[in-house]
């Protein structure tokens, strides 16, 4: 205890660390004030009892209500926060990989990701543009809008488009002026917001059914998730490499050792979002036969996340968008060629071809265990409503909630430690280094 309280004390007193925290909590607060600030021409008594008699939002609006604090159901500034952001960030990463022209202003420095940047940013508003007018005509009840017509909506939507530019402008000062990982740190605030509720709700619930001991069981169960998801979130593989000797001069340079660090999880928390966002799929195809036996079966399976219909096919989706996205963002040619341009080769491999078919063995080998264990963590939540968990409170048993939450909290302490170690204070950890997560790439 003694040791964690100088942690804190040297922390606060690296006086450019301080500014950056205290920094970081003031966009904090700010973006968490505006989650609670409903749209103008909505009547906020008649969206409280809306929201209190309507049922908890699930499947991927449920993700989307987690993510924003809940400003999705309560119909705020913030009610699509960061979200179409990171659908464009997703969009144009994919465009830089299929599309020739993308690949090259990639490859051009500063200069061709400030382009991707623009690109990215009129993206976001046409994509908030577009999503904002569907949430305001199929998730805001008609009955807590003052004066529903075309001013509201138009309104509405600028309000919205603005709204989410300003998250972008708040997540882009946290990178610069606070800790870093501003785009991630609203999501995990956003995630964070909702854990007091859900364990007050879990611990009202356990004391009525006189099972306090089981809410015991189930914070040690969460322990033993969350040490699971860390060592998901940072095995690494490492490949040794052998840089030659090359004499400059009368110098020797070169000659060193090193190693590629290849995640067990290069996918990061991505392979869930796209599973996610296409399991409403098997429904809206049921829609037209739903009075058929098969129809019913099938709205009645993927209508309900418990089911082992659905649990299935969602981690058949995760298996294969680990594989799909883990070879769009480890370019394993690009790995071979640096190396080969450095003078760094892989000890018994060739040079060049050969050694990216070599990374690319490796990364297969590894990303099996990796989605397999990547699709256990996304349905665990399913398991917990299952043993009697309230529904609120099993979305931090697994899933994109717990992911992106280890994931920023070790950036965030990778960061601090990093300014700790600069200044020669002791590190964070007695042994060993806090390290990293793998790309969150929507953020």
């Amino acid at each position: 205890m003694k040791r964690f309280f100088t942690t804190i004390k040297n922390i606060f007193s690296i006086e450019d660390l301080r500014i950056r925290i205290l920094n970081t909590i003031g966009f904090l607060i700010i973006f968490r004030l505006g989650s609670y600030i409903v749209l103008p021409g909505i009547d906020a008594v008649a969206l409280e009892a809306e929201l209190a008699n309507g049922p908890t939002k699930g499947g991927l609006l449920g993700l989307l209500d987690t993510f924003s604090g809940g400003s999705f159901s309560r119909v705020s500034l913030f009610a699509l926060g960061i979200m179409p952001y990171i659908s464009a960030s997703i969009v144009i990463q994919l465009l830089t990989v299929a599309v020739p022209s993308f690949t090259k202003l990639q490859k051009e420095g500063e200069s061709g990701r400030k382009k991707l940047n623009q690109y990215t940013r009129v993206l976001t508003i046409a994509i908030t543009a577009a999503q904002a007018y569907g949430y305001l005509r199929t998730q805001v009840p008609a009955n807590v809008i003052i004066d529903p017509g075309f001013f509201f909506t138009f309104s509405s939507i600028l309000i919205m488009i603005g709204s989410t530019m300003f998250c972008m402008w708040l997540g882009e000062r946290i990178t610069d002026k606070g800790i870093g990982n501003g785009i991630s740190m609203l999501i995990m605030i956003g995630i964070v917001s909702r854990f007091p509720v859900a364990i007050q709700q879990e611990v009202g619930l356990k004391l009525e059914s006189g099972g306090l001991i089981l809410f015991i069981i189930e914070l040690l169960a969460l322990f033993f998730v969350v040490v699971g998801v860390i060592a998901l979130t940072q095995a690494v593989r490492k490949i040794p490499v052998q840089y030659a000797k090359q004499v400059v001069g009368n110098k020797l340079y070169g000659g060193k050792r090193d190693f590629i660090p290849l995640k067990l999880n290069s996918a990061g928390v991505m392979p869930i979002i796209f599973a996610q966002a296409l399991m409403f799929l098997p429904t809206l195809a049921a829609q037209p036969w739903a009075d058929t036996d098969a129809g019913a079966y099938v709205l009645t399976a993927f209508n309900n996340f418990t089911t082992w219909q659905y649990n299935v096919l969602f981690g058949l989706l995760i298996l294969l968008f680990t594989f799909f996205y883990t070879a769009i963002t480890v370019p394993s040619n690009d790995i071979a060629e640096n190396l080969k341009r450095n003078g760094g080769f892989v000890p018994g491999v060739k040079p060049g071809k050969q050694t990216a078919e070599f990374i690319d063995t490796v990364l297969s080998r590894i990303t099996l265990p990796g989605a397999i264990f990547l699709a256990i963590v996304a349905i665990l939540p399913a398991f917990a409503v299952l043993a009697g968990i309230s529904q609120n409170f099993a979305q931090f048993y697994g899933g994109t909630s717990l992911l992106i939450l280890v994931g920023v909290v070790l950036d965030t302490l990778q960061q601090i430690e990093s300014y700790l170690l600069m200044r020669h204070y002791e590190g964070m950890m007695k042994s060993g280094r806090v390290k990293g997560r793998s790309q969150f790439a929507a953020a």
